[in-house]
């Protein structure tokens, strides 16, 4: 058995909003603390004209150093990118303080295949997520209350906790085998804290059987735990930012930024497929189903995203994209009642912003509300006032601040959006 050593973090603090009752409604709250790899200073926005631009487009955005950057005209390599089949190990750990009331087997279920399905559909079966669960638990040196498991948790002890963890399950585990690795914590342990699942991102890789582990997603669910919270802290794996808005002194809403219609910034969403932007970025999306809207306006016809294409097919158009600055556009998709979104109150043309350079938890990401002035699906929506975003058929909408037009002309035979998209 080799020795772990004292993992070192680079902490950057995000929280995962939870749901509190409040009259029936589902809300949320503050959650989880994350860790990044580093933080470096993000470019400012520079309106005005499309700069050069590389291979991916004059549409798309460039990386920056922010952290989870939206840029996408290239990969960054620290990251898996999940164009291919990727292989998870989920470990289960026992604390000496706790028998165990579940066995590996139910908590493997509480998140596979649901969690895989969704990112199948997401990719339209174009990434395949392999969970390999461990069959007995693997027994932690120390009882469960001695880590001080928390939302905010202080780092001496989430690395002891990492170390103990890696330490145990070594011999029991080939790290080199596999591309994620989910440490599951007995739920009923009494020190286990269901608000601190998280991924830790390691400023310094682990050696374990080999192989460089960077990244570590711990989870400390309920029993059964909360929807989509193991393919929202997936998506973090794959270099996907929170997009939710974290409140001042803890008082407002969190999901202003983009309501329900993204896992990143809700788990609870009822439209929670990824973004267009996000499918093109985690290479999901074809280059001849982005369209780079320049110059005059332009009719399209958009096939709702959650849609996959005909077998042997390309697909059509699935999202427009219009540069309104040096490091942002204007994104337009459309969005139906089906795939990960089957559960979604409204249909429409969806239009958002998104900033290459702001870092994860501060807004790369906005809906733009096509309907201010209104509410729809309270008691189901994570956010109201956005559920009802997606321009209508019948309607035209101007972004404001940019001059960008999107028209919804009305829907096809096939289910299809035609939309008139006048850059300025």
């Amino acid at each position: 058995m080799s020795r772990i050593p004292h993992p070192e973090v680079d902490v950057e603090r995000q929280l995962r909003p939870r749901p509190l009752t409040r009259g029936g409604e589902r809300l949320r709250t503050a959650a989880t603390l994350f860790t990044c790899l580093t933080a470096m200073a993000a470019t400012s926005l520079v309106a005005g004209p499309a700069v050069a631009h590389g291979p991916a487009g004059p549409c798309a955005l460039r990386r920056t150093g922010a952290h989870h950057s939206e840029g996408l005209d290239t990969w960054n390599a620290a990251y898996p990118r999940p164009t291919r089949a990727r292989d998870a190990v989920m470990v289960f750990l026992s604390f000496p303080d706790s028998p165990p009331a579940t066995t590996p087997a139910e908590l493997a279920a509480d998140h596979f295949p649901e969690t895989g399905d969704f990112f199948a559909r997401a990719s339209y079966g174009r990434f395949q997520l392999r969970a390999h669960p461990q069959s007995e638990w693997i027994r932690m040196p120390k009882p469960s209350t001695a880590y001080a498991i928390a939302r905010d948790w202080d780092a001496r002890r989430r690395a002891a906790y990492l170390r103990d963890a890696l330490d145990a399950a070594d011999p029991h585990v080939d790290f080199s085998a596999y591309d994620i690795v989910y440490l599951v914590a007995d739920p009923d342990a009494p020190g286990v804290d269901s608000d601190a699942t998280k991924v830790v991102n390691l400023d310094r890789p682990l050696r374990v059987d080999g192989t460089g582990i960077r990244r570590i997603v711990t989870v400390f669910e309920r029993h059964p735990p909360d929807r989509n919270v193991l393919a929202h802290e997936t998506g973090h794996v794959f270099d996907l930012p929170d997009l939710y808005h974290r409140p001042t002194g803890g008082e407002g809403d969190w999901d202003t930024h983009v309501g329900d219609w993204d896992v990143m910034g809700s788990q609870f969403g009822m439209a929670p497929d990824l973004f267009g932007w996000h499918k093109w970025k985690l290479g999901w999306l074809d280059p001849r189903q982005v369209v780079c809207v320049r110059g005059d306006a332009r009719r399209l016809t958009l096939e709702p995203l959650s849609v996959p294409p005909a077998r042997g097919e390309v697909g059509g158009t699935k999202l427009a994209v219009v540069r309104t600055g040096r490091g942002s556009v204007v994104a337009i998709e459309a969005r139906g009642a089906a795939g990960n979104d089957r559960e979604t109150c409204s249909e429409g043309v969806l239009v958002y912003r998104v900033r290459g350079d702001t870092a994860s938890g501060r807004g790369p990401v906005e809906v733009v509300d096509a309907h201010p002035r209104t509410e729809a699906c309270w008691g189901e929506s994570v956010y109201p006032p956005l559920a009802d975003a997606p321009v209508r058929a019948g309607e035209s909408f101007t972004v404001p601040g940019t001059g960008v037009r999107v028209g919804v002309e009305g829907r096809t035979a096939t289910g299809s959006w035609t939309v008139e998209v006048t850059p300025t």
